[in-house]
């Protein structure tokens, strides 16, 4: 029992530093340190099953297991709310506060200040700005860069924030040889954080820092291998349990409605900008020009009755099981655009082809945000596509496999509910 107890301590000290659960307490919003918590929690049970059931002792019940981790989360949970409570009870008094000056008034500097202002939590007092280039109307200037030094004794500065354009990008030896020798912390924005995504990455190649400009799970092999797995297994049993009598009776169906293939081919723009062939159940009566640039609206004529009930539905979609299949699609992804569509919303997006670095998907993110169809307002138009483009590179960029389970749980909800904003 001892020995367990024991274990899991020493896998917690590990674990919340890999998920930095203790660092820059009051620099980041709480709702990372609850997820994190969640993650080393899952840790701890996972660790405390496998003891279990290779220690094969009676010391323990599965009631252990639900009583732990329940007093693990409220406890640590409860603790950490707390912290955050009497922190920002005491910075709102004015202690435990950090002097701060902002070196450069430029735009990234002033963005910076304003967090501070609005983020009172994080502890961070604003003294001004020290920059050579002072505005008439720039009150919140203090100084030059060689002031620096005279500023902070005077002003007592903890924290020296660096953000200055790459053009004055030579003054920055002497500005932190000044920061070291008053004996304070100093941090650099880098002027093209702009370009950056939330989900950069920081790493060492040889003796040189890099930064990624963006970080994607899937490019990893063994997340690319899980998310192949379960496409691969989903996708058979599907096709056994549920294609293997609907399939036909749907096939019947759209002959009958109107004269034409049962099936809708269409060129498809797939994962590295590749084209493929798209499968999808007809929906539509045939001549209408695939090749412009035709946005389906709710109302649309081409649309046959028994499509109008396959696209609100959604059902029109599962050929692409086939697709899954032959390695041209997944499950979950941002869906496969036809090349004419592409080449419209190009215009106006121009960051779309990120969308291809991973495999299109039966459904997505915006689908399940309701981000799907095309309507006839130019303006309205506009703002979904970059919307649903928008979606579609969040989900690239924080995918994980639970991700994925929550947004097929979601379609197939929404397709019981005949809530699926298709038309």
């Amino acid at each position: 029992m001892f020995i367990l107890l024991l274990m899991l301590n020493i896998l917690w000290f590990f674990t919340s530093a890999i998920f930095r659960f203790y660092d820059e307490t009051g620099l980041r919003d709480i709702s990372y340190q609850l997820i994190n918590l969640t993650k080393n929690s899952l840790v701890q049970i996972i660790a405390a099953i496998i003891f279990i059931f290779s220690a094969k002792e009676d010391l323990f019940t599965r009631n252990f297991i639900v009583i732990y981790i329940s007093l693990l989360l409220s406890a640590v949970g409860l603790r950490t709310i707390l912290f955050r409570k009497i922190l920002s009870s005491l910075r709102a008094k004015g202690k435990n506060l950090r002097n701060t000056i902002i070196i450069g008034a430029g735009e990234v500097g002033r963005s910076f200040s304003e967090m501070i202002r609005v983020n009172p939590d994080f502890g961070l007092n604003f003294i001004g700005f020290v920059d050579d280039y002072k505005e008439d109307d720039s009150t919140l200037v203090i100084g030059n860069t060689n002031q620096l030094g005279d500023k902070i004794k005077s002003h007592n500065v903890e924290e020296v924030i660096i953000a200055l354009p790459a053009d004055a990008s030579n003054k920055l030896n002497e500005i932190i040889k000044v920061c070291n020798t008053n004996a304070v912390r100093t941090h650099i924005i880098p002027d093209y954080f702009r370009f950056v995504s939330k989900k950069f990455q920081l790493s060492m190649v040889g003796n040189f820092p890099i930064i990624s400009v963006r970080q994607e799970p899937l490019a990893e092999l063994q997340w690319r291998f899980v998310k192949r797995t379960f496409d691969l297994v989903f996708s058979l049993l599907f096709l056994i349990t549920i294609s293997s009598w609907l399939f036909p009776i749907l096939v019947i169906m759209i002959k009958l409605s109107s004269k034409g293939p049962a099936f809708f081919i269409q060129d498809r723009i797939g994962k590295g900008n590749k084209i493929f062939k798209c499968f999808k159940f007809r929906t539509m009566r045939l001549n209408s020009d695939d090749n412009k640039f035709v946005p389906t609206t709710r109302e649309d004529s081409r649309i046959t009755g028994i499509g109008k009930f396959l696209r609100k539905s959604n059902i029109d979609e599962l050929p692409q099981i086939f697709n899954i299949l032959l390695g041209d699609m997944s499950f979950v992804g941002p869906r496969p655009h036809p090349i004419a569509f592409n080449n419209a919303y190009s215009e106006l997006y121009d960051e779309i082809k990120l969308r291809h670095i991973v495999r299109p998907g039966l459904t997505g993110w915006a689908q399940v945000h309701g981000l799907r169809g095309d309507v006839l307002d130019e303006e309205e138009q506009r703002r979904r596509t970059i919307k649903r483009i928008e979606h579609d590179i969040w989900y690239i960029e924080n995918w994980s496999f639970s991700l994925d389970l929550q947004i097929i749980f979601l379609t197939a909800w929404q397709m019981i509910k005949a809530d699926t904003k298709g038309f």
